[in-house]
Formats: structure tokens, C-alpha cells, sequence
């Protein structure tokens, strides 16, 4: 997002009681891409690039179409949407009075086409229709110091290395637009787009992002493809001919929802018929998006890109990663998803992004693994700091273990990824048997977890399972029963629940929901050691704790769990924290883990935990309260409904897959180290 928009959406949104002032927000639209470009389609048809993270490249920043009919210009303005079934291509429907104008979105490669159809009622048809279109680039996520190339049938936009073209496939009309000025940037109103004709500084039109097209929609039911195509340098006359062709290939409607069928069997698996997960389709094609070629995902579409409210959500966060690869796995074991190849592309990043002392960092750029701005690099910087997220690193740690074993045992290089991964783990693992002071999984805090140390008896509990050298599992399996009797020094008898964290002497008492991370490692650790009946009594009494403490149920069309009791986040007039669709997902997959490990000892209070497992699932299954057109899950909503910050959030989307696919089994429950259920290929 370049300061102009940031500047036009504050002038725009200021005072509203849901909207932050100045971000690119994608809580309502769709997106289309399930390669390494991403573009959002908003509900009045306009497109923009979410595609950095994922290509190194930056696209279109703002668009804009009408139709011209009978003389004047209809611009598009609030349409419906929803996908083309089984498919990411976007349908847009817009009303002009006795007119419908039908959008078709499409993201191939990083090729995006916009097809559209005019549709009219008998006797209303205009003989001339012309689709307007204005788009403004950023190559090199540049907005000044940029220039056009205008051919017969064809626009470049260039800066540097990126160039930006755009094709059609009937005439094209191109005139360039002068970006907005000094002072109309600081003018009190927003600045319209497109803007008015340029004046007589006609060489302006020539240094300008910004290009408008006219298009005239051929044939019986009028249309037109309108192509836009990113490139990273290369031969100009090879990408100029994709790009014409990308718009002629793709010229009609059936076309374009044809390319759109052939790529989605290609990027999303199909889990066989007999699935018990409903509509996975949809969870898988929200974290197809956040995907880029290397395997790595977003945690969600960039929002904030000047760190106004935040500190930028378009990177790979090894804790999303890592969970959400876990839980990729969990789902493709339990329900036949086809997942292999997700799997192995997402152990080959993490092994690749590791750092020389095992630990991984805060964040990085999904499209090449680079380093990328962040604000807990402790371990790459000089001296010893508590500016360190140690759950990431057990997060990936226990993603690449439960790989070994379910997936490559012979995969050597995963192999030795893991044991430095237990050396970074083991460096900062206090004495007392709990992890030292650290950051915590919402990124607001440093102090000692009890999240952390959940991660901690995971990744622990997973390597002593894995098949891995002997010396390695024994390790393993020690400081996992080191972590398991050290979480005693974070249980508050008082209020019957493990304490958020420890800080210094003293225990934070507040609610967590990242806490709930404590029932699926013990069902981890359960596989390698048994998990005692007091510890049981006490997960009970927490778990149980914790969901009704977090649950909140609004004056209002959602409910599900807050994040910590006491959030002040983004709440902007609303009294109450905010309800997060992470710990709602979270709260129904702990609730079904600690059923699993109460069913293998047959305690009674298993049918309750199950039963609220479904429950707190449905509010983030599809057709849930907290699900939003497209089938995507936002991060946060307000008590109205209102959908908040990055939307689709991958991390929710891979919670609900693995817990639909654990409650899809429940009945037949087994230890999580049963060989009945989970041939053992490692230590178990």
C-alpha cells in the first residue's frame, strides 16, 4: 500500500466505530490465486495485489471498473459475490438497473484475468458497451519514479526490475492519469479515482503508475477479458505475448471457469467422497492462497503495511507455519486428505530457514526465506535478551518429528534439522525444567509460559517418538518428563488453572486461551510416558476453566472465545474483548484432545469434552456464525459481527480441518500412541 492510499482510506474511514484509519483491509471481498500471485477481488469488482509476500512482487495497488452505456459511466459499486464451485475464480454480479454485469475473476500463475459479461433484459440492450477500467501499479512496490510504455494493444508499467503489463482481448483505449499532488494529498477530502483528465504536462501521463483503459465488450452477449500479467525482468517481447495471449485464451466466460476447474485440481488435493469434513474444500483453498511455491504461507493478506495498529501480517511466522503444518498432518491422518505433497514442501522450508544454532527466527519472506522485519530476533543478535518467541522454534520442531514418522523416516536432512532443533530447545531450557523468559504467542508479553512450555512438552514428547538416533530419543524423552513435572510450578490452585505465565516470582492468573496447547501435548506425551491421574484432574479442571472463563456470547449474531481474559486489542468502542476465531478453533481442539485422553482411560468425563468440542467447532465450521463469504475465517470479529484485521487467518482454517477429522473418529479412540491407530515407525 503506498502513502496515497493510506492517506485517502484514513480521510475516508476516520470515526467509523469498526474501521482502523489507513489500512487495505480484506475483510469483505474475495480472493483468487492459488500460485505465487494474490489478488483480492472487492464486492464493487475492483482488484489489488496481495501478492508480495508470495512472489516478490507488487502488482496493481488500486483499480477501478464501470461500464459505459448510452453515453455515460456506471462504476461499479457493490456487487455479489461468491466463488465458482470447487474453483478460486470470483464471481461478481453487478445491477445496473435494467442491466446485470456479471465479473469473472481468475488467478493463474501470475497471470489475473478479469472477464466480463453484460447480461440485459429484452429490448435493453446497448449496441456500443465500453468496460472502463483504471489501475494503478506499484512495481517494485514503487509509486513515483515509474514509467508506461503505451503499444496498439498493450501497457507497461515499469520502475526497475518488476514490470506490470496489461492485454485485452477486443480494442484497447489507453490514456495514462497523473497521480495525485501534494496538496490534494494534504486536502481534507479524499481524491477520487480515476481521477479527472490530466492537464497540458502531457510527458506526466508518460511517468505515472497509473493507466486507464477503455475496452469495448464484442459479440452476441456482450464481453470482454481484461489480462494483467507481473514480471520479475526477463525478455519484454516473450512477456508482452503472454500477456496478449493470457486475454485472448480466456476471452469468454466458459474459458476462464474452465482454467479456473484445471488449476484447482492441480493446487488443492480432493479428499476422497467419503470424507467426514465437511466442505474441506473451502479450508483448503483459504490456506492455498496464503501459500507460496516454496510451501511456506502468509499468516493472512497484508492489512497494515505501515505498522500502524501492528506489526504486519503478510510473512511466514514459524509458529503458524509449524502449526499449521502439524495440523495439516493431523487432518490428512485421520481423513485421507492427499496432502503428501504439502507436507514435503513445508519440512523442506523449515529446513532450509533454520538458523546455525538450531532455533528459527521471528519471521521471514515466504517467496525466498529471507530474513524479514521483526521484533524478536534475540538469538541473531549480539548479547542475551528475552526478545526470543521459543515456541516457534518447538512448533516446527514438532511438525518435523511427527513428519519423520508419519510421512519419511529416511529423510535424512529432516533428520538432522530435528537434532539441531533439540539443541536450540535444550540451550534455553532453565534448570528448574520449564523454558526461560521469552515473548509469548501473542506477541505482547515476555515472561515465562505456560504456552511456551506446552510447545516445549510437544516438540519433546514428538522427537522421543520419531525415528531418530537413540541418544537423541532418550534426550527427548527426558526433558519432556522434565517439562511434565515442572508444570506444577505454574497451577494456581485457586482458580484450578495453569497460570498464563510466570513473571519473575509472581503468577498471572488471567485466563489464556494459547494455554489450551496443554491438552494435545499430553495426549503427545501420553504416547511415551503416562499421564498421571492427578494431571488428568487438573487438565480437566482447567480446560473446563478456561473455555467457560474466555466464552463470550454477545448481544449479537456471533459467540466463541476472546483471547486472554483482560484483551484490550483493536476492541475500538466495544466494551469486551474481541472474540478470535484462533482460540474458538483452539477451545473445540483441545476440548477433543483431552476427550481422546480421557476416553483411553475410560474417564466419564469424556462425553462432556466431546460434546463441547462440537459445539465450539460449529461456530467455525462452515455455515458457523464466525465464517464470512467465501467460506473465510477472519482473525477477530466485533459483537456485531463485524469481521476484524487478517481475513482469511490460515491458522484457524487448519485447526477446524484437524479437529472435524479427530471428532470424525471419536468412538473408536485409542492412545495417541496406539498401534492400532498410528503404526509406530519411531521410538514409541
Amino acid at each position: 500500500m503506498e502513502l496515497h492510499g493510506a492517506l485517502n482510506d484514513f480521510k475516508r474511514s476516520r470515526g467509523d466505530p469498526h474501521l482502523f484509519p489507513g489500512e487495505r483491509r480484506s475483510t469483505t471481498g474475495l480472493f483468487s490465486g492459488l500460485d505465487d500471485r494474490l489478488v483480492h477481488v472487492a464486492p464493487d469488482g475492483s482488484i489489488r495485489d496481495y501478492s508480495y509476500p508470495l512472489s516478490g512482487l507488487s502488482g496493481i495497488e488500486r483499480s477501478r471498473f464501470g461500464l459505459e452505456l448510452d453515453g455515460s459511466v456506471h462504476w461499479f459499486d457493490d456487487g455479489d459475490q461468491r466463488y465458482v464451485p470447487d474453483t478460486a475464480v470470483v464471481e461478481t454480479v453487478h445491477e445496473l438497473g435494467e442491466h446485470a454485469c456479471r465479473q469473472y475473476d481468475l488467478t493463474l500463475d501470475r497471470l489475473h484475468l478479469t472477464h466480463v459479461v453484460l447480461e440485459s433484459a429484452p429490448g435493453t440492450g446497448d449496441s456500443s458497451p465500453t468496460l472502463e477500467g483504471c489501475f494503478g501499479f506499484a512495481p517494485d512496490g514503487r509509486a513515483n519514479r515509474i514509467g508506461q510504455l503505451q503499444h496498439d494493444d498493450a501497457v507497461e508499467v515499469y520502475h526497475d526490475s518488476e514490470r506490470d503489463l496489461l492485454a485485452t482481448s477486443t480494442d484497447l483505449d489507453v490514456t495514462g492519469q497523473v497521480p495525485e499532488r501534494f496538496e490534494e494529498l494534504l486536502a481534507s477530502d479524499p481524491i477520487e479515482f480515476p481521477r479527472s483528465d490530466a492537464d497540458d504536462r502531457y510527458e506526466e501521463a508518460r511517468l505515472s503508475p497509473i493507466t486507464r483503459a477503455s475496452v469495448p465488450l464484442t459479440g452476441e452477449t456482450p464481453s470482454a477479458t481484461v489480462a494483467t500479467l507481473l514480471t520479475d525482468g526477463g525478455e519484454r517481447t516473450a512477456a508482452l505475448e503472454d500477456v496478449r495471449s493470457g486475454a485472448t485464451a480466456h476471452d469468454d466466460r466458459d474459458a476462464v471457469i474452465a482454467a479456473g476447474r484445471r488449476q484447482a485440481r492441480e493446487a488443492l488435493p480432493h479428499p476422497d467422497s467419503g470424507t467426514e469434513i465437511d466442505d474441506g474444500f473451502a479450508d483448503l483453498r483459504a490456506l492455498c492462497l496464503l501459500r507460496a511455491p516454496t510451501g511456506a504461507r502468509i499468516a493472512g493478506p497484508e492489512f497494515d503495511p505501515f505498522y500502524r495498529y501492528s506489526g504486519g501480517y503478510g510473512y511466514t511466522w514459524f509458529r503458524d507455519d509449524g502449526e499449521i503444518a502439524t495440523f495439516l498432518l493431523e487432518a490428512d491422518h485421520a481423513s485421507g486428505l492427499d496432502l503428501e505433497s504439502w507436507h514435503a514442501a513445508s519440512a523442506r522450508f523449515h529446513c532450509e530457514t533454520q538458523l546455525p544454532d538450531g532455533t528459527w527466527p521471528h519471521r521471514v519472506w515466504p517467496h525466498n526465506g529471507e530474513l524479514a522485519p521483526g521484533w524478536a530476533n534475540a538469538r541473531l543478535e549480539d548479547g542475551s535478551s528475552a526478545d526470543y518467541q521459543a515456541d516457534q522454534t518447538a512448533s516446527v520442531a514438532a511438525f518435523l518429528a511427527t513428519y519423520l514418522r508419519r510421512i519419511d523416516p529416511s529423510d535424512e536432512r529432516v533428520q538432522e534439522t530435528l537434532t539441531a532443533a533439540l539443541d536450540g530447545m535444550d540451550e534455553t531450557l532453565s534448570a528448574d525444567g520449564l523454558p526461560g523468559r521469552v515473548q509469548n504467542a501473542w506477541e505482547n508479553m515476555t515472561g515465562r509460559f505456560t504456552h511456551t512450555a506446552a510447545t516445549y512438552l510437544d516438540a519433546y514428547a514428538a522427537i522421543a517418538r520419531a525415528p531418530v538416533p537413540d541418544d537423541v530419543a532418550a534426550r527427548a524423552r527426558g526433558n519432556a518428563r522434565s517439562i511434565y513435572e515442572a508444570l506444577d510450578d505454574l497451577w494456581v490452585p485457586d482458580r484450578g488453572i495453569y497460570a498464563l505465565r510466570l513473571d519473575g516470582d509472581d503468577l498471572d492468573d488471567r485466563l489464556d486461551g494459547s494455554t489450551l496447547a496443554l491438552a494435545s501435548a499430553h495426549r503427545e506425551y501420553d504416547a511415551i510416558e503416562t499421564v498421571d491421574d492427578a494431571r488428568l484432574d487438573r487438565l480437566v479442571s482447567h480446560v473446563e476453566t478456561t473455555v467457560d472463563g474466555l466464552y463470550r456470547d454477545p448481544d449479537g449474531p456471533v459467540e466463541g472465545l476472546a483471547r486472554f481474559e483482560g484483551d484490550p486489542w483493536r476492541v475500538r468502542t466495544q466494551d469486551e474483548a474481541k472474540i478470535w476465531t484462533v482460540t474458538t478453533a483452539w477451545g473445540a481442539h483441545a476440548t477433543a484432545e483431552l476427550a481422546h485422553l480421557l476416553a483411553a482411560t475410560d474417564r466419564p468425563e469424556r462425553e462432556s469434552f466431546e460434546t463441547r468440542a462440537r459445539e465450539l467447532l460449529a461456530l467455525v465450521a462452515p455455515g458457523g456464525s464466525l465464517r464470512r463469504p467465501g467460506g473465510y475465517l477472519p482473525e477477530q470479529v466485533f459483537d456485531d459481527g463485524t469481521a476484524d484485521s487478517a481475513t482469511p487467518l490460515g491458522w484457524p482454517h487448519a485447526i477446524r480441518l484437524a479437529t472435524a477429522g479427530s471428532l470424525a473418529s471419536a468412538g473408536t479412540v485409542e492412545p495417541a500412541g496406539a498401534p492400532a491407530s498410528d503404526p509406530a515407525t519411531g521410538h514409541e
